[in-house]
């Protein structure tokens, strides 16, 4: 059962770390200045500090939090 737990916490987490990232992407394509969506597609940590910048809290933390609960599952699935 926890092996059950612990891959559907690597699934759904990575589902909403990209699904986060490609919001936060199209969100700044959005605003000015555009360059941003651009650099935030190539640099990934980019995206949730100008995300919060721009008033974009949900997708400023909610990768965040995926990020941490896909770091939590890994070390539980190495014991």
């Amino acid at each position: 059962m926890a092996d059950v737990v612990i891959v559907l916490a690597l699934a759904l987490s990575q589902a909403t770390l990209i699904t986060a990232h490609a919001a936060t992407v199209y969100g700044l394509a959005l605003r000015a200045p555009r360059w941003r969506a651009l650099a935030t597609l190539l640099l990934p940590p980019l995206g949730p500090y100008w995300a919060w910048r721009e008033g974009m809290k949900l997708r400023s933390v909610a990768p965040v939090v995926a990020l941490v609960v896909y770091v939590v599952a890994r070390v539980a699935a190495r014991r």
